[in-house]
């Protein structure tokens, strides 16, 4: 598993990982909600969507827009197993680990914490 800093400095030199944006009612949400809340969303989705092994239409499961976790999975390439492998170092075809969790959901909170604040 990379660094973040490691990793984040890798977004952005992809030009298609830093055109992701919240929107207007996704940052909104975002400060109506607080990050705390959003947070536990956050873990929610990565639990039924991103830690299993083998996930139910993996590399389409996030949507691309209407919620801030969803734009935030796109931007730090936490949307599918393939993105997580290529990006992070974090291998398909297992379960995500306790650590690997905890990793991802750190990339969101960073990434959401610096989108709230531009």
């Amino acid at each position: 598993m990379k660094d973040l800093d490691h990793v984040f400095g890798a977004l952005a030199s992809s030009a298609f990982r830093r055109r992701f944006k919240l929107s207007p009612a996704e940052a909104s949400y975002l400060r109506g909600k607080g990050l705390d809340t959003v947070m536990d969303h956050a873990r929610d989705l990565i639990e039924r969507r991103l830690a299993p092994a083998a996930p139910r239409n993996d590399g389409r499961q996030t949507p691309w827009r209407g919620h801030p976790v969803f734009v935030a999975q796109h931007a730090t390439a936490c949307c599918c197993r393939c993105c997580l492998e290529k990006w992070h170092d974090i291998p398909r075809g297992r379960e995500l680990n306790t650590e690997e969790r905890a990793h991802v959901l750190r990339a969101l909170r960073r990434w959401l914490r610096a989108a709230a604040s531009a």
